[in-house]
């Protein structure tokens, strides 16, 4: 791992649980870690109601767009996160892989995505711990 590690987030879209986990580690990394997301077959708009939920915590989403995945970006990261993706997500040997089961928010209400964010900070959280000891 370099000295500033390479976080990955892989899911489908790249629209909101991958979004969530990169903006919620952006914040509390504060520059500390190298954060990018990505999907395997990438959405044409970010979910509202993670972009709303965000929102309620004061962090902001305006720059955020859903990108597919490139070589550059996996070859990179010294962790890839997936997210449901499944089969969908190419495997790059040599990688530190995490996968963390979470519903799918596509679709859902806000009250309904509520807790799949709570539950994205918490592993979020934990990642950060582990990766610069905080």
């Amino acid at each position: 791992m370099t000295d500033k590690p390479v976080v990955l987030f892989l899911c489908i879209h790249n629209s909101g649980r991958s979004l969530a986990a990169k903006v919620l580690l952006d914040h509390y990394g504060q520059g500390r870690v190298d954060v990018r997301s990505a999907g395997s077959e990438p959405g044409d708009q970010l979910n509202p109601s993670i972009v709303t939920i965000l929102g309620e915590r004061g962090l902001d989403t305006s720059k955020e767009f859903p990108k597919p995945l490139t070589d550059a970006d996996a070859r990179e990261a010294d962790v890839v996160v997936t997210m449901g993706c499944g089969d969908t997500c190419p495997f790059y040997p040599g990688k530190r892989y995490l996968d963390w089961d979470l519903t799918d928010p596509a679709g859902l209400p806000v009250e309904e995505v509520r807790p799949i964010v709570d539950d994205i900070d918490r592993r979020v959280r934990g990642l950060l711990a582990e990766l610069i000891g905080d």
